[in-house]
């Protein structure tokens, strides 16, 4: 029923997770008021991120969602519970520990006399920061077993019969998606809050059906493949979509005539349809032309969860030092995108990879200790 691979997922999770490091890399310079601020900003910058936001996380979530099918495909549920709690739920208790902390004294150096004093107070406080993202990804994974196991009865195979013969239309991948725009201004209306909390339903429920939304389109072939053969109508779907959220997002002041209630819920419909035309075209995209999963791809998929964690409050502590230089915008940028990187690119490699606890603490799997040897040639021989 399964391919052995879905490339398409492997070089999906690098490219949105990349994205999400050059996002963070940009916030101090686009005036949003995030943990250390530039004097300066650029209101170009921030309208071109503010457009990407809608798309990054939604289809992250998405992968996730697929991703959790083909595991439960292969291991049993209480082998696939076992393995997201040390995967996931342990690192995220660790780096709230340990790698969040940093970020918090660089935001507030001048309430604390170091990074130690820091940690005495932030330690135990468990802010999830950036990682509320692992901590959405945790709860949903716990979701997804009796998700799947309702998928697999005969109530789950009509909703999936059912999907099929919409998504196999040229534009019916597009009419799926207004169940998801209908949920998002229903959850709005009653929580307006972004806030990226569990509770906040209007946030944490609408990343949920993208979720819930790649375990369907995984678990029925013909949905799957309907994303590589209509990619191109999403395509032209997600550049109307796109007109029409910049339209929205530079519009007159016509306060005079449409109520804030009416102009909020015009603003989430058209970012919600943006998220979901983008999330057909990129993976509609890289199902039909990601066919192959290369060796370097292999370790770059692995590395990119500890990638995330260490990543913002790499980027925080540089970003205190960068801003106070006295160049433009264009240095400071350019140099907390390379040396992040590269600091990132190092602790991943040299401090995470190579020992089994890092890798553990880090949601890696941890390496099997190669034989002697010796032992080797005789087993060869």
């Amino acid at each position: 029923m399964y391919k052995s691979r879905y490339s398409e997922l492997d070089w999906l999770r690098v490219l949105l997770i990349f994205a999400v490091f050059l996002h963070h890399v940009f916030m101090p310079f686009n005036g949003d008021g995030w943990h250390i601020m530039n004097s300066e900003s650029s209101k170009v910058l921030d309208d071109i991120m503010v457009y990407f936001e809608q798309v990054r996380l939604h289809t992250l979530f998405f992968i996730a969602g697929a991703g959790s099918v083909l595991l439960l495909h292969k291991v049993s549920a209480s082998a696939f519970l076992t393995t997201k709690v040390h995967r996931l739920f342990i690192p995220l208790i660790f780096a709230m520990m340990i790698v969040v902390p940093p970020q918090n004294y660089f935001e507030n150096i001048q309430e604390y006399q170091n990074l130690a004093q820091a940690y005495s107070s932030l330690m135990f406080a468990f802010n999830a920061n950036h990682l509320w993202f692992v901590e959405f990804l945790f709860i949903f994974m716990l979701l997804a077993v009796p998700v799947n196991v309702m998928l697999g009865t005969s109530s789950g195979h009509a909703l999936l019969q059912a999907m099929e013969r919409i998504a196999v239309r040229k534009h019916g991948l597009l009419l799926l998606g207004l169940v998801v725009l209908g949920i998002r201004l229903c959850l709005k209306s009653v929580m307006r809050s972004q806030d990226t909390s569990l509770f906040n339903l209007s946030v944490s429920l609408f990343f949920l059906l993208f979720f819930m939304a790649g375990m369907c389109f995984m678990k029925n072939p013909r949905i799957w493949q309907a994303l590589a053969d209509n990619r191109a109508t999403n395509f032209k779907w997600l550049i109307v979509s796109s007109i029409a959220f910049y339209a929205w997002y530079y519009k007159p002041d016509i306060s005079d005539y449409v109520s804030l209630d009416m102009r909020w819920q015009l603003w989430w419909l058209i970012s919600a349809l943006v998220s979901w035309t983008g999330l057909l075209t990129l993976v509609g995209y890289a199902s039909a032309w990601c066919k192959q999963t290369p060796k370097w791809l292999h370790v770059t998929n692995e590395l990119i969860y500890p990638f995330y964690i260490v990543h913002q409050t790499v980027i925080v502590a540089l970003a205190y030092y960068i801003v106070q230089w006295d160049a433009g915008i264009a240095i400071k940028s350019l140099s907390l995108l390379c040396s992040s990187l590269l600091i990132c690119v190092v602790i991943c490699l040299f401090v995470i990879r190579p020992f089994n606890l890092t890798r553990y603490l880090f949601g890696l799997k941890t390496a099997k200790p190669k034989p002697p040897q010796s032992v080797a040639v005789s087993e060869e021989r």
